[in-house]
C-alpha cells in the first residue's frame, strides 16, 4: 500500500479540501472567545509583510481649532499615531492514514469515512489547542504560540508589560495599558465592581462587547439577577452560548477559565471585559486552514496532508479591554 496510487491520493485531497470551510466553522464556532473574534467583521485579512502593523491612536490631531477670517490655519505634522507590530504566528495539524488503515477501509466510501473521522478527530484537537493559546500569554512552545489575552489584558504588572513593540512603563507608552482590578473570591463578585470596570474599559458609545469568564463567576452574576429578569444576546445564544446580558455586553463562560488551563489556578480566575473593536485575530489572505495535498514518503507507509494557519490575535487599543482577577 505503500507505492503510488495518485488517483487515490486526489480523491483525498479533494475531499480534505471540500471539508476545510466546514471544518473552519466549527473551529470558530466552538467556544465564545472564538465566535466573538471572527463573528461578523471582527477578523482580519493580511496578504503579507515582515510583520502585522496595526496602527495605534494615543494622542489628538494638534492643528484642530478654531480660527476667524483670514488667520493661518495650522499646518504642522501631527503625531499621536503610532503602530503595534505583532510577529506571524504559524499553527498546523496533520491528518496522517497508515497503509494498514487504507487496507482495512478498502473502497473510496470506507477511506473517506476514514478521512472524515481523522478531520473530526483533528478539529477537535484544534478548538481545544486553540483555545487554550488564545487565553494564554504566547510563551507557550518557546514563545512560538499566538499571544493571548494573559498577555494583551494582563492580570499583573501591567506597568511593565510591554508588547508589540510598545513600553508601556515609558512616557510615551503610558496609554498602552489595559484595565485592572483585583477580586476578593468569586464568591464576591459585585455588581458594583463589574459596573465599574465595563466603565473603565468605555468612552462614550465605545463600550465591551463581550465578558467572557469562568463558570463560577457566570453563575454568581447569574445569582445576583432579579430572579425574573433574564435578557440574552440572541446572536449568542442561536450560536448555542448560555449567555447573560451586562449592560450592553453578553457574559458567558469558557470551561479553559474555569479549568485553569490558560496558566490561571484555581484562586486566579480572570473575568475579561474584550472590545472586538480593537482585538482581531488576523490570518494571512493565502495560508488559512489550507490543506496541503497528501503525500506519500518514500520511507513510511502512509499518506498525509498538513493544515496549516498562519496569523496571530493582535490588539490596538488596551486600554478598553479590562480584567477583574483573582475570581
Amino acid at each position: 500500500m505503500a507505492s503510488a496510487n495518485t488517483n487515490f491520493d486526489e480523491i483525498l485531497s479533494t475531499t480534505l479540501n471540500n471539508y476545510v470551510p466546514k471544518l473552519t466553522d466549527n473551529v470558530f464556532s466552538a467556544r465564545p472567545l472564538f465566535y466573538a473574534l471572527t463573528n461578523g467583521q471582527t477578523m482580519r485579512t493580511v496578504s503579507g509583510g515582515a510583520k502585522i502593523v496595526v496602527p495605534v491612536i494615543y494622542g489628538k490631531n494638534g492643528t484642530a481649532g478654531s480660527y476667524a477670517g483670514a488667520e493661518s490655519i495650522p499646518i504642522a505634522g501631527q503625531e499621536g499615531i503610532s503602530a503595534a507590530e505583532y510577529d506571524w504566528k504559524q499553527y498546523a495539524a496533520t491528518v496522517t492514514i497508515t497503509g494498514i488503515e487504507e487496507a482495512k477501509n478498502n473502497g473510496e466510501a470506507q477511506i473517506i469515512d476514514l478521512l472524515e473521522g481523522k478531520i473530526f478527530q483533528t478539529q477537535e484537537t484544534i478548538i481545544e489547542n486553540l483555545n487554550t493559546m488564545l487565553y494564554a500569554d504566547g510563551a507557550g512552545n518557546s514563545a512560538k504560540d499566538m499571544l493571548g489575552l494573559k498577555k494583551i489584558v494582563d492580570g499583573s504588572a501591567l506597568t511593565a508589560n510591554a508588547m508589540a513593540g510598545i513600553d508601556p512603563s515609558t512616557t510615551e507608552g503610558a496609554f498602552w495599558k489595559a484595565q485592572e482590578a483585583t477580586g476578593t473570591g468569586v464568591a464576591n463578585l459585585t455588581v458594583a465592581a463589574m459596573a465599574t470596570m465595563y466603565n473603565d474599559c468605555s468612552n462614550g458609545n465605545d463600550q465591551p462587547t463581550i465578558i467572557i469568564g469562568s463558570q463560577q463567576a457566570y453563575e454568581k452574576y447569574e445569582s445576583l439577577l432579579t430572579s425574573n429578569i433574564r435578557y440574552t444576546d440572541t446572536d449568542m445564544a442561536d450560536a448555542g452560548f448560555q449567555n447573560l446580558m451586562f449592560k450592553g455586553a453578553p457574559i458567558t463562560f469558557d470551561a479553559a477559565i474555569s479549568t485553569g488551563a490558560t496558566g490561571y489556578d484555581a484562586g486566579d480566575q480572570p473575568l475579561y471585559f474584550l472590545n472586538t473593536k480593537y482585538l482581531q485575530l488576523v490570518k494571512h489572505a493565502d495560508t488559512w486552514f489550507k490543506a496541503t495535498p497528501f503525500v506519500r514518503p518514500n520511507n513510511i507507509d502512509a499518506v498525509y496532508s498538513q493544515i496549516l494557519c498562519y496569523g496571530a490575535m493582535t490588539c490596538s487599543n488596551r486600554a478598553r479591554q479590562g480584567v477583574i482577577t483573582s475570581l
